[in-house]
């Protein structure tokens, strides 16, 4: 798999009763897919996957893969914890139509840097699909140095990151100039996404892209052909768009403006999260990119067919 493009890691859609509404989340990811998007991530924090339960998250996966075998579009799943036993234990029973696998960095336990790399090595030699390391430090409370990460790009089935470290520091400059071509760093701040471009991030996997996806298809497709005199401006646009879907906790402002929308029907969210505020809610509809944008040529969308109860 060559990790290039744009992924969209999907919301999950509830119903006003707060049950998963299958129909809307079909209907969000041939949209997405529609709007230049390369492919879809099911399950990360995003998709609300730590409240969902164990038949809802099957139910969401099964979805999204049947979507994504419709629409020839590469799936990545989020599987993976804290315990190596456990993540093993996931990644060997994902559906075999994931393409590849998404894996936050050990949280909570905080092992060492030697503990991460031991943890990426079992699961790597256990996982029947590639992995891609997810390094979000603001949320793991473990921060991986130069080494590490090479280290883990020198990793048999490890092909690439997700990379959340919440700016451009010197270990990011440092990493992008010296990655094995075979392994992907995608950008996955959302306000940092032209930076990470810039420094040659073939893609991305961010959540804003649920909303605007053919301006984030348009941003990474600009900064890889030309011409940059219109990557600039628009990166500019879409991370201040960004800013404001992140002002209250991810995905509630996301959720709440595609219910703004008509897209999904409710902006329901689960405890502990709350719903959006109006205010947030306004100001990420203000903002959102409303000019005709060009994306990459969609994948071709099959009749829609009846989601798999």
């Amino acid at each position: 798999m060559t990790l290039e493009g744009l992924y969209v890691p999907l919301i999950t859609p509830f119903t006003d009763t707060g049950d998963l509404d299958p129909d809307a989340l079909e209907g969000l990811a041939h949209s997405v897919l529609d709007d230049g998007a390369t492919g879809l991530v099911a399950l990360g924090t995003t998709a609300e996957a730590a409240t969902l339960t164990v038949d809802e998250r099957g139910r969401v996966l099964d979805i999204c893969a049947h979507v994504c075998e419709q629409r020839g579009a590469p799936l990545i799943a989020g599987a993976g914890s804290n315990s190596t036993t456990d993540s093993i234990e996931a990644l060997t029973a994902l559906d075999p139509r994931v393409t590849a696998a998404l894996t936050v960095v050990p949280y909570y336990t905080r092992p060492t840097e030697a503990g991460v790399l031991a943890h990426f090595r079992h699961l790597a030699a256990a996982s029947p699909v590639p992995l891609i390391v997810y390094n979000i430090p603001y949320r793991t409370a473990r921060t991986l140095g130069l080494d590490t990460l090479r280290e883990l790009a020198a990793t048999p089935n490890i092909i690439g990151f997700k990379h959340a470290v919440g700016g451009i520091d010197d270990t990011t400059i440092a990493l992008m100039s010296t990655v094995p071509t075979d392994v992907a760093v995608l950008a996955g701040d959302d306000l940092h996404v032209a930076p990470m471009l810039a420094l040659g991030a073939p893609g991305a996997i961010i959540a804003s892209a649920n909303l605007a996806t053919a301006a984030f298809a348009t941003l990474i497709e600009t900064w890889r052909t030309g011409p940059l005199r219109e990557a600039r401006p628009l990166g500019h646009r879409l991370a201040t768009f960004s800013a404001t879907l992140f002002a209250e906790p991810n995905p509630v402002v996301i959720k709440s403006v595609l219910a703004a929308l008509g897209r999904i029907p409710t902006p329901t969210v689960r405890l502990p999260l709350l719903p959006a505020t109006p205010t947030a809610t306004n100001a990420a509809l203000a903002a959102l990119p409303t000019e005709p944008l060009h994306p990459a040529a969609p994948h071709n969308r099959p009749p829609a067919l009846a989601t798999t109860p």
